[in-house]
């Protein structure tokens, strides 16, 4: 297994939470990675299905050359993040065709989304991607439970659905999915949401978000394995803070600097590259993460 394996364990066990920048527009991966080098914090540069094909970032091998370019391995690793089974369109997807591609063109961890699937057949999925990825060195993110977000239409009421723990992940459900898919990263749903893609909504300010922590606490003693939190953009930072001491070791953040970046790239990319800059700057120090690669590497 390469190393991001090793140091997502590290993280888990030291409560050091990973940021996973998702990456919808090529000329963001620049500052991204500069400000993690300029505040000496370790995190995953990421590129999803849905930021290549409503998005800009082109295509999977885009994404790795323009990393090639800019990326530390002092502070970074290449992750594809979010290849659905069926997509947010309800369409069904070459997943494994993604996966594979991937894996050869330098990715370093890889995320299998069978959340919309029965339990049955997420499981068979992840394990499919597990087993191909596992021969490659590569571990493998999977996801149980339902982070809204990315659907299109209005969404349901957050204080409703949070009440109600509609969609969040089954703790007796994700023992059996860790067991018998043997995924490395499991992607819990306990109060976040995605940002927006539809064309009408995506620039919108996203609900203020919270973490079920009880939930959260509940699953991370039941799988003991690390833990990510999707939609890390606009929730409550105090909620954050806290999830990463019950098991988050990897928080995906992609509608905060893509709003960055889409608001000042009308000027120009370099006014847009400056918004990231700052703006992943300003949330490192938010999230208390400065200098974590000095605490995972030593």
């Amino acid at each position: 297994m390469n190393d991001i394996s090793a140091i997502m364990t590290k993280a888990y066990k030291k409560n050091i939470v990973i940021p996973a920048f998702n990456m919808p527009h090529l000329p963001m991966v620049e500052p991204v990675v500069k400000a993690l080098k300029a505040s000496d914090t370790f995190g995953l540069i990421a590129v999803a299905r849905l930021e290549w094909m409503k998005f800009s970032s082109q295509s999977i091998a885009a994404v790795a050359k323009e990393y090639d370019k800019w990326g530390d391995s002092r502070v970074t690793r290449l992750h594809l993040d979010h290849i659905p089974v069926i997509d947010e369109d309800h369409l069904k997807v070459d997943y494994m065709r993604d996966i594979k591609e991937a894996i050869s063109v330098g990715y370093q961890s890889v995320m299998v989304d069978g959340s919309r699937l029965p339990l049955e057949e997420n499981i068979r999925v992840t394990k499919e991607v597990v087993d191909y990825a596992h021969s490659h060195g590569a571990p493998v993110e999977a996801e149980l439970g339902a982070v809204m977000g990315h659907e299109d239409g209005p969404m349901p009421s957050y204080e409703e659905l949070f009440a109600s723990l509609k969609g969040f992940t089954d703790v007796d459900e994700a023992i059996r999915f860790v067991k018998e898919s043997g995924v490395d990263w499991l992607s819990v749903a306990v109060g976040s949401v995605h940002g927006a893609i539809s064309q009408a909504s995506r620039d919108k300010k996203k609900v203020t978000a919270r973490v079920h922590i009880e939930r959260l606490r509940e699953l991370n003693k039941a799988l003991d394995i690390p833990l990510v939190l999707h939609g890390g953009s606009g929730m409550a930072v105090s909620y954050l803070l806290d999830s990463f001491k019950e098991g988050i070791a990897k928080l995906n953040i992609g509608t905060d600097i893509r709003q960055a970046y889409e608001s000042n790239v009308k000027e120009s990319i370099e006014a847009g590259q400056e918004a990231v800059y700052k703006r992943v700057l300003e949330i490192v120090e938010e999230l208390q993460i400065g200098g974590s690669a000095q605490k995972l590497f030593g």
